[in-house]
């Protein structure tokens, strides 16, 4: 007798007290149910139901052995969508959040690829430097950049950023480029949302406080006063990178950069056998490398 035969049946028993009940679910006789777990019980010398003309109920052991066949049905159901989903193409609503920024000039070009490949897609992108609830927004998924905090989510690195200081040489005729962190003090730092900047010394994180005449809460903003030569100021790669390149920026403090941080993808636990979002996740991770 093989470990599977009657473990359906027991379960289906177990479940609704009633192996008339159960031979309906299972779309079998009654006869066959209660032979597949009388066979189940003598292969295993253990007593699972008590039996009246009134009343089914399961034993103390048959509880037991109920939670483990459980797990394994559930676990057998689970590989069984799964592969399911792998033969199936992205469809339905794809509810996606990202920093505004970086979601405009980074990843909304990246979504409008994959949409384009898969016309049963539609997309719904919320732009947003608040850490919104995934679950409560029944979002499929979100884009987080930096460190991430504990969380019960999914995540995948999907890339890197590196924050840059930088200024234009106009600004530094004006004003010598600091040399260390404590140069910082003797210069007009363009201020975001916080009051620092983040570097690292001797492979200890520090935060250095700063103070400067402008401070906005938008990095296109601080770019402009920076190409300005109104400062130095300290953005993300993809604020500066083009700038950098074509030498309109110089960068400083190089090695007081943070080491680099990441670019993640977070979904929710049961998103992740989703076919849209298993292959967005995989879209976006070779975009981005």
């Amino acid at each position: 007798m093989s470990n599977w035969e009657g473990v359906t049946e027991f379960v289906e028993v177990a479940e609704t007290e009633s192996f008339t009940v159960a031979s309906r679910q299972l779309g079998i006789s009654t006869a066959q149910v209660s032979r597949q777990v009388s066979a189940l019980e003598k292969r295993l010398a253990t007593k699972l139901f008590y039996r009246t003309t009134r009343k089914v109920s399961v034993t103390e052991a048959g509880q037991l052995y109920y939670q483990h066949c459980r797990q394994i049905l559930d676990g057998l159901n689970e590989a069984e969508r799964a592969l399911t989903n792998l033969q199936s193409t992205p469809q339905g609503q794809l509810k996606i959040t990202a920093p505004t920024t970086y979601g405009e000039s980074v990843i909304a070009p990246l979504l409008h690829d994959f949409i384009s490949q898969y016309p049963d897609l539609t997309l719904q992108f919320h732009l947003t430097n608040e850490k919104v609830d995934l679950i409560d927004g029944n979002y499929d998924l979100a884009i987080r950049l930096g460190k991430l905090e504990d969380s019960s989510m999914m995540a995948k690195r999907l890339a890197s950023r590196r924050q840059y200081v930088c200024a234009t040489k106009d600004y530094l005729d004006s004003t010598p480029a600091p040399k260390t962190l404590s140069d910082l003090e003797t210069h007009n730092c363009l201020k975001g949302t916080l009051e620092y900047w983040r570097f690292q010394e001797n492979g200890q994180e520090r935060n250095i406080k700063i103070k400067g005449s402008i401070s906005c809460n938008s990095g296109h903003a601080l770019l402009d006063a920076a190409l300005k030569s109104l400062g130095v100021v300290q953005l993300p790669d993809y604020y500066v990178k083009r700038y950098l390149d074509e030498g309109q920026l110089i960068p400083l403090l190089s090695s007081y950069e943070q080491t680099d941080e990441g670019v993640w993808a977070l979904y929710p636990h049961n998103r992740q056998l989703s076919p849209k979002i298993r292959m967005l996740v995989d879209f976006l991770s070779d975009q981005l490398n």
